[in-house]
């Protein structure tokens, strides 16, 4: 009988992640403090009152140590916009599998989006108001951080085409963008007149209605 060559077992530095070494893994936790402190008074302040001296105190080190790992607040807010963005998408998708209508899955994604972010009102408020003023560039990065929680919405309106829930011909790209601004524009009710989760998916429910209208199908 031939011989088969067998391969070669690869050897453990061949098949595992390369470790960081002291200095690497320092700077990736201290860059870690500052993105958490950053969040954190993102989320209780807002935008342009948390300093760099105070997110730099709450991550127990010196302003020095903040700029070597990020240019400057904006990129700093920004990174912590792509986290947060991310994460939430993730909460999205996993509301949006539930059974049901494509109103009662969108419904289920964006509610667990209002859950997942009202405790950090500010920091919302924050991303709606810098995207007024921000540099052609930073907006360019604002929207590619948002574009998982589209995705979502997104991907729940094709679904709801290929059932026959939705007409074919349905402009899924405008849909999802209108359904994503009122989603938006509602943090407005909860930051200036205080609503709760009810009225804010209550709100969600009606927007729905009426942007999804002229797309159910009628077969």
């Amino acid at each position: 009988m031939r011989d088969i060559a067998l391969p070669t077992p690869q050897s453990e530095s061949e098949t595992e992640t390369p470790r960081l070494n002291r200095r690497q893994a320092a700077k990736v936790r201290t860059r870690q403090k500052v993105l958490d402190a950053a969040r954190q008074l993102f989320a209780e302040r807002g935008y342009e009152p948390a300093t760099i001296r105070d997110i730099a105190k709450g991550a127990g080190m010196s302003t020095g140590a903040v700029f070597a790992n990020f240019q400057d607040k904006a990129e700093l807010f920004e990174a912590v916009l792509s986290t947060d963005m991310g994460k939430l998408a993730g909460t999205m998708k996993a509301a949006a599998a539930a059974e049901g209508s494509v109103r009662t899955r969108l419904l289920a994604a964006l509610g667990s989006g209002y859950h997942g972010s009202l405790e950090q009102l500010p920091l919302v408020q924050a991303v709606i108001a810098r995207s007024w003023f921000q540099p052609v560039a930073a907006e360019m990065r604002t929207r590619d951080a948002i574009k998982p929680i589209l995705s979502v919405i997104t991907d729940t309106l094709q679904a709801a085409v290929r059932e026959g829930e939705l007409r074919q011909d349905a402009d899924i790209r405008l849909l999802s963008e209108l359904i994503y601004d009122a989603f938006l524009s509602n943090y407005r009710r909860a930051a200036y007149d205080g609503w709760a989760m009810n009225q804010l998916t209550e709100r969600m429910g009606k927007q729905v209605d009426v942007i999804l209208a002229g797309a159910i199908s009628r077969q």
